[in-house]
């Protein structure tokens, strides 16, 4: 296994370059830092990485986090690697200055997580709930809630969760029972949570459980859900620790990133569980979806990354790996010739072109979102942060699918090049496939993704996020088409553009019949459909930023590197983008074969 797990060359290509991360530090909330000093930081991450978080990656896999004596047993890298995120700003950098943080753009937070993701996906996650729990907490909850929990938080002592499902709600959130009744100055909460990530921990002074739950009287369905702030341990005003009721029933053992603990946990079991209310009674799920969205990027993030760390596995192996005699323009082999090495054969090349072209692509999408959400927040025009509002909104479940779903079908090839050892435990990739399995679902499912980007995020505004996502691509195009060797390209995406409106007119043709559930019931195959014309438009940028360098005889890569790009996106174009006119006809066609029939028909 060669320690290479990331291209930080293109990493930064992509971030610099194609997604441009200046025009969000000319913003005067990242004034503090420039591209100088992002290097540095990115660059001490790798090195962070190559020590502390690849060496064990495997190591975490063979000795899985597991339930004894009442506790969660972990690898001891956990803490020390908490620890280091404190003092390292792993946890604290996206944090405003006056909550304790560092302020960095969401694109370098992200950036500098792509690279531990890629190193060891089962640790980051550990950061990341910490992360989204205390931001949640800056955002919605009262002064007292943030001193007594922030800061420790941010320093890595303390853990942090999210808490939403339940065993008879699964992701149906509008039927949790999880139960708070006032209790003074607090709420008594009685209830229980399943596929809790990073829940309870040995090593961790203490856990803070973002929880939802309905306190008596509430309305029913998701309008009565509201948040509590519920620490696994209380603390004092002397600084002491005592135990709040919380108790770990289990962890769920996984096929995937073993190292990373999913709980069961069990809260009020004595009825001495209190937790405190974050914000108004009632509008808990608004507050969560703050940190939802976060996550959700977060999970696309960290499936491109497991995706990246495949690709270079394989690459690897095909560039030593020799096996059969490479295929000559007569069709004929010379039995006397040396075996080749198989990145000769064309079909691994494919594979490895594939794998190459889903991972940079998703890594660009990523950097996009966080974009996005950067300009929504720093931007000096207030109708330019609601156009980048909107445009995070309709990219959001787009971020979270497409790497999650085309990260496996990456990661299946890059186990295909390995032929029969990629099926065996002595080498890696068959790690990185059951590691990513779980992407798919963290979150909102890919089916729920898929129905809230064509039930909610395409409509919303009456169009105005699709509308704006529309100008923001056909903008791209009339930029390529001013290099002859991008305009073919250029062309193929405007007719995708122009086909996605011929999908939509026929599906909204349900809907505006109130015919919804025939209007979603092919709303994954939509979301490949959208996420297919997505990354064209990504990989388009990518190869006109690179074009431009050959042109201008940039030193900063090499040629190669450059003309590498352009090959991968010509190979998307060839491969991947005409898949979308199979789902076209799909989406299209009127019969509905998936509703309104007989049970029957699965007998």
């Amino acid at each position: 296994m060669a320690n290479q797990y990331v291209d930080l060359e293109t990493l930064k290509f992509l971030l610099f370059k194609v997604q441009g991360l200046q025009e969000v530090l000319n913003q005067s909330k990242y004034a503090d830092y420039d591209k100088d000093s992002i290097e540095l930081l990115l660059n001490s991450v790798k090195e962070f990485s190559d020590k502390e978080l690849f060496p064990y990656f495997r190591e975490m896999d063979e000795n899985p986090a597991h339930f004894k004596d009442g506790e969660i047993v972990v690898h001891p890298q956990v803490r020390k690697y908490m620890k280091a995120g404190g003092e390292m700003g792993f946890i604290s950098g996206g944090f405003p200055y006056e909550d304790g943080g560092m302020q960095l753009p969401s694109m370098v937070v992200n950036a500098s997580a792509f690279i531990q993701d890629a190193a060891n996906n089962h640790l980051p996650g550990y950061i990341g709930l910490t992360v989204g729990s205390a931001e949640l907490i800056t955002h919605f909850a009262n002064e007292e809630l943030n001193k007594t929990y922030v800061p420790k938080m941010l320093e890595g002592k303390w853990g942090g969760t999210m808490c939403l499902t339940e065993p008879q709600a699964g992701s149906s959130l509008s039927d949790i029972i999880t139960s708070a009744t006032p209790d003074g100055d607090a709420y008594k909460i009685h209830g229980q949570k399943i596929f809790i990530s990073g829940g309870d921990y040995e090593g961790a002074e203490n856990i803070v459980h973002l929880v939802l739950a309905r306190i008596k009287g509430a309305p029913a369905g998701t309008k009565g859900i509201s948040l509590f702030v519920v620490p696994k341990k209380r603390p004092s005003t002397d600084g002491s620790l005592t135990p709040n009721d919380v108790q770990t029933v289990a962890d769920f053992e996984k096929m995937g990133q073993r190292g990373y603990c999913t709980t069961h946990l069990f809260f009020g079991d004595k009825q001495d569980c209190k937790g405190w209310l974050v914000g108004e009674e009632n509008k808990g799920l608004k507050y969560m979806f703050l940190m939802m969205n976060g996550a959700r990027i977060a999970v696309g993030r960290g499936a491109a990354a497991i995706a990246t760390a495949a690709y270079q596995a394989s690459l690897n192996y095909a560039n030593e790996r020799a096996q059969g005699r490479k295929l000559t323009s007569t069709g004929k082999k010379d039995a006397n010739e040396e075996q080749t090495l198989i990145i000769n054969h064309p079909d691994v090349r494919r594979m490895l072109l594939l794998q190459k072209a889903v991972t940079e692509g998703s890594l660009s999408l990523v950097f996009l979102a966080a974009k996005y959400h950067d300009l929504s927040l720093s931007h000096a025009d207030t109708n330019e942060r609601e156009k980048y509002n909107l445009l995070l909104e309709i990219m959001t479940p787009v971020v979270k699918t497409y790497p999650s779903e085309m990260g496996r079908v990456a990661v299946d090839n890059g186990l295909q090049i390995l032929g029969g050892y990629g099926f065996c435990s002595d080498y890696v990739l068959q790690q990185y496939f059951r590691d990513i399995r779980i992407s798919a679902l963290y979150e909102g499912t890919t089916g729920i993704q898929s129905q809230d980007l064509l039930g909610r995020k395409i409509t919303m505004n009456n169009g105005k996020a699709l509308q704006l996502l529309s100008e923001e691509i056909t903008d791209s195009i009339k930029a390529s088409m001013a290099y002859k060797e991008l305009e073919p390209y250029a062309r193929k995406l405007g007719a995708k553009l122009e086909l996605t409106q011929e999908v939509l007119k026929s599906l909204m043709g349900y809907a505006m019949k109130g015919n919804y559930e025939r209007f979603l019931a092919d709303a994954t195959p939509f979301m490949e459909f959208f996420g297919n014309i997505v990354l064209g438009w990504v990989w388009l940028d990518i190869a006109r930023e690179a074009q431009h360098a050959l042109d201008n005889g940039s030193a900063k890569n090499s040629m190669d590197f450059y003309q590498n790009k352009i090959h991968t996106m010509r190979f998307y174009f060839k491969y991947e983008l005409p898949k979308t006119n199979g789902l076209a006809e799909i989406l299209m066609d009127e019969q509905a074969l998936t509703i309104g029939a007989n049970e029957k028909i699965f007998i």
